[in-house]
């Protein structure tokens, strides 16, 4: 008795603790937009893919640090050293008059020197000024190559989206199709039971096979839809006190029309990512050359070099064609030029940049190309994708036509089994069939808007 007693309050308790979870969990509804955005900004690629963007424009500033004070260098030693001593009678100032002079070895300073030298380019064809420009059209590229990475999530994330949706929508019409199927198997067992019954049993055995592989295809859409509800979390990273559901609770075909293939081609080879970066890299090549060109020129700096070194027990020479290394200051300040000689080198190096230059306007060549080709299989998945959907609807409202009618038969006592459990089987077939082409024809869409450089927050659905 203390047992049941105590099994009851652990079942009471635990049915308590669920719903309290349960309850503790908020619903939250989110669009295709938001749940994008989200998407994006939890995802790692996209932050890997942004680094480059700022490796980029690393880039920019190196290039204009090279302007102001490209070498700029202080060296400083520092050490113990011992003084000198004079047997003369000569002063400090002149103790390098005494061929005979000792170091001091009872008298030690600590010795510091400071080497400044630096180099200010004054003139220089416009390497510098080119050399600017090409990383500022190198980071211009690499920005469009993110944007291009972000619209091919885009289009996963959308399609995850819609996922969602489908399997919402599939596991309603399981469960409409289960009460249907509960339905025909009463009515299959209450005709079983009539004395004068001339019910095929043949039938009833393809019914019980067709009731076993439906509860098998319910179950796997089940896990699906579970597996996609895992995803989901994992991309919005909403943690275990917020579930979100899509906005929309019905899947419905997008409503845009489907334009010409002359429209989404120019359209691509205006707004395409790709293209521009492509043109972008070809600016940075342009300049790459005229920056490699002049830097073979002679270039025009100036130079400004300053040393100061002090050790306190060691006297200072003031004469200047006197040196002392322990106790000196000196500075200078001049123009100079510089030449690269290697002249085989720089027209290699030219060579080079030229090469990288027709590379580049080949590649654009070649990735009109491939986006041409692109936007035309796009183009045609989205026209198979709409006849497709037409026509399954079309096909399910005759099929619904069809089962009404076998059911009128089978009450009447005229009908057969084994047509109205095919009557059943197509018109579950066709309902599920036209869910998964709507998705596949907005799946298809997306396609074709990111193919064509358009944004799929202008896809817009009939609902």
């Amino acid at each position: 008795m203390m047992n049941k007693t105590a099994l009851s309050l652990w079942l009471i308790l635990f049915v308590f603790t669920q719903a309290l979870y349960v309850s503790a969990q908020d619903t939250l509804q989110i669009t295709l937009t938001e749940f994008i955005e989200r998407g994006l900004e939890n995802s790692g690629q996209v932050d890997y893919e942004r680094q480059q963007v700022n490796l980029a424009e690393n880039q920019i500033d190196k290039a204009r640090a090279q302007r102001y004070l490209p070498k700029f260098e202080l060296n400083t030693q520092h050490g113990a050293v011992p003084g000198v001593k004079s047997n003369t009678n000569l002063p400090e100032d002149e103790f390098y008059l005494d061929p005979d002079l000792e170091n001091d070895w009872s008298n030690w300073a600590i010795f510091t020197r400071a080497e400044v030298s630096a180099v200010q380019p004054i003139f220089a064809w416009g390497a510098l000024t080119n050399a600017v420009e090409a990383a500022k059209a190198g980071a211009e590229a690499a920005q469009y190559q993110f944007r291009s990475k972000q619209e091919g999530l885009k289009v996963r994330l959308f399609e995850l989206y819609y996922s969602y949706i489908l399997s919402e929508e599939v596991n309603r019409l399981l469960s409409e199709a289960q009460k249907k199927i509960n339905d025909i198997e009463k009515r299959i067992d209450s005709k079983a039971e009539e004395e004068d019954s001339d019910i095929d049993q043949s039938d009833v055995f393809k019914f019980k096979v067709f009731k076993s592989e439906f509860a098998m295809r319910s179950a796997e859409l089940k896990e699906n839809l579970e597996y996609i509800r895992s995803v989901w979390d994992y991309v919005l990273q909403s943690g275990t006190e917020v579930v979100y559901q899509p906005t929309d609770q019905f899947l419905d075909p997008v409503a845009n029309k489907i334009e010409t293939l002359d429209y989404y081609k120019s359209q691509a080879l205006e707004r395409r990512a790709e293209l521009k970066g492509i043109e972008a890299g070809i600016d940075a090549a342009e300049h790459g050359i005229e920056a490699t060109k002049a830097q073979n020129l002679p270039m025009l700096f100036l130079g400004i070099t300053g040393s100061y070194a002090n050790t306190p027990n060691r006297p200072r020479q003031d004469n200047p064609f006197i040196i002392n290394n322990t106790n000196y200051a000196s500075a200078g300040i001049g123009l100079g030029i510089r030449q690269n000689l290697d002249f085989f080198s720089a027209k290699t190096d030219i060579e080079h940049r030229e090469i990288q230059y027709k590379q580049a306007k080949f590649l654009r060549s070649a990735v009109v190309d491939g986006i041409m080709l692109e936007v035309s299989d796009s183009y045609k998945n989205a026209n198979i994708s709409e006849v497709k959907v037409d026509k399954t609807d079309e096909a399910l409202v005759t099929s619904k036509k069809w089962l009404r009618q076998e059911q009128l038969d089978y009450d009447f006592g005229i009908g057969d089994t084994k047509d109205l459990i095919d009557a059943m089987r197509k018109e579950l077939e066709l309902r599920l069939q036209l869910k998964q082409r709507i998705f596949e024809f907005n799946k298809d869409m997306a396609e074709l808007y990111k193919a064509a450089g358009l944004p799929l927050t202008s896809l817009k659905t009939a609902n």
